[in-house]
C-alpha cells in the first residue's frame, strides 16, 4: 500500500507593499547594519533559494541578498525577479546587494518594522 503524500499548502502573500521615498529611506537606515542572509551562486534563481529568502522575510521582514560574482545573472533583472516572486518590495539595489522589505502581519508586534507615513 502507497502512502499519498499531501501537496503542501502555498502560503497565500499579499501584493508587494508600496513604499514611498521617506519610507525606502528609514528600511535603507535599518538595513546598514545586516549582513546578507542569502547569497545567488552559480545556481541562480532556484526554487529553494526563493523559498528560503520569502522564508527569511517571513522572520525578519528586511532581508539583505548579495549576488555572488560567479553567478552570471544580471543585477537589475535578478533584483527584480526576486522581488517579484517572494512578493516583496526593492528598497534598494546597490552594488550586487538587494535589499527587500515584505511586512509580516502574523509577528508580533515589537517584533514588527514600524514604517514612518
Amino acid at each position: 500500500m502507497e502512502l499519498l503524500k499531501k501537496p503542501k499548502k502555498k502560503e497565500k502573500l499579499a501584493p508587494a507593499p508600496e513604499i514611498n521615498s521617506k519610507q525606502r529611506q528609514y528600511l535603507k537606515g535599518l538595513a546598514h547594519p545586516l549582513n546578507p542572509l542569502v547569497q545567488i551562486g552559480r545556481e541562480g534563481l532556484s526554487e529553494g533559494l526563493i523559498e528560503m529568502a520569502s522564508s527569511e522575510l517571513s522572520r525578519r521582514e528586511l532581508l539583505k541578498v548579495k549576488i555572488a560574482q560567479n553567478s552570471g545573472l544580471e543585477k537589475d533583472e535578478t533584483a527584480n525577479l526576486i522581488a517579484e516572486k517572494t512578493h516583496a518590495a526593492m528598497v534598494q539595489l546597490i552594488g550586487k546587494t538587494i535589499i527587500l522589505y515584505r511586512p509580516n502581519p502574523k509577528l508580533d508586534k515589537e517584533k514588527r518594522i514600524r514604517l514612518p507615513k
